[in-house]
């Protein structure tokens, strides 16, 4: 059997970090989160607040999506509609329950999860329907998803008794989400598939993204990991929508078409196709970046933003971390310098 390629022998390679270290650190990130957002809010200027809030969110979709494009290999342009749907569930059902007191925490709670069930049933929807495509053809395909579902909001007045907006947008959202709400679903959504991508199915995502022919001859479900991958991936930015919808109180369908997706895409391929840690980086510079360039006019600024794009590019086509995690050193698995003798 031929050997994998050295780069495909890093990405199995898994950190070396115990389990109940995870768990540990999990645990007291949440348990400080809420006094940090407490503390944020009195003394941190709003502005830079917004901005933190904006990179959670981006660090969701970046690491959600590079479950389905960097580690699984299917290459997806519709990453917005998912977050569309997260969005508009949520916010079009918060505006008319409106919870009060005790009752706010749970409304998040559960119209998050509402929010990622429908983007990950819309998931289930595409993931089905294109398992034989690949590459440009399933970007095609996954692009008229997403321009499908901007369609779809910009001609939906009301959904029964609920008024989506249609094309002037959704507003009078109430503003429950901040900080805390925000990096809680950071926490989980990067736990969640930093499990998925370093356990023994992580393992037989990769092999589908290597060679998927190889992958089902070797007796791997590639038609389950494929569909999970979009299942897995929309869920989160669905809950990455809903918070959007939760903390900016007003939805504008324009900010969902492709142009959307493609910041996805950018902030996976810049941070490293298959690097969690890189996607989060990666969402981090992409979201801090142009708020420091506004003091360029409109189009000196994205000449200058995408000129330093293309200088990243040029110096790490790999992106910024490649395959690699941000601190943790790999097992490497090598073959063999020289045959065994029989």
């Amino acid at each position: 059997m031929t050997a994998l390629p050295s780069e495909s022998r890093l990405s199995l390679a898994q950190p070396r970090v115990p389990v109940w270290v995870v768990n540990l650190g999990l645990t007291a990130l949440l348990a400080v989160l809420w006094p940090i957002d407490r503390l944020m809010a009195e003394y941190m200027d709003p502005y830079f607040l917004r901005i933190l809030v904006l990179i959670g969110i981006n660090v969701m979709l970046a690491v959600s999506l590079n479950l389905i494009n960097g580690i699984t290999g299917q290459f997806s342009l519709g990453h917005a509609g998912f977050m569309a749907i997260g969005a508009y569930t949520t916010g079009t059902i918060m505006h008319y329950w409106r919870p009060e007191g005790p009752m706010i925490p749970v409304a998040i709670v559960a119209l998050l999860i509402l929010g990622g069930v429908f983007a990950s049933a819309a998931g289930l929807v595409i993931g089905i329907p294109t398992l034989r495509l690949r590459g440009d053809y399933l970007a095609i395909a996954t692009l008229g998803f997403g321009e499908i579902i901007y369609t779809l909001i910009i001609n939906t007045e009301y959904i029964g008794p609920l008024r989506v907006g249609g094309a002037s947008g959704l507003h009078g959202i109430p503003i429950v989400a901040n900080f805390f709400w925000t990096y809680a679903g950071v926490v989980v959504c990067v736990v969640c598939v930093w499990r998925i991508a370093y356990s023994a199915k992580g393992m037989a995502f990769r092999a589908v993204r290597e060679d998927e022919v190889a992958a089902a001859a070797m007796g791997i479900d590639t038609t389950y990991y494929k569909v999970s991958a979009f299942v897995i991936g929309a869920f989160f930015s669905g809950v990455a929508g809903g918070l959007f919808a939760m903390y900016q109180g007003n939805l504008d369908p324009a900010g969902f078409r492709f142009m959307r997706s493609f910041e996805i895409v950018v902030m996976v391929v810049l941070g490293g196709q298959g690097s969690i840690t890189g996607s989060i980086l990666a969402a981090a510079i992409l979201t801090y970046l142009p708020e420091q360039l506004r003091f360029l006019s409109g189009v000196w600024r994205m000449i200058f933003y995408s000129i330093l794009l293309i200088g990243m590019m040029l110096l790490r086509p790999g992106g910024l971390l490649g395959s690699r995690e941000l601190w943790w050193t790999r097992r490497r698995i090598e073959p063999p310098r020289h045959p065994v003798a029989s």
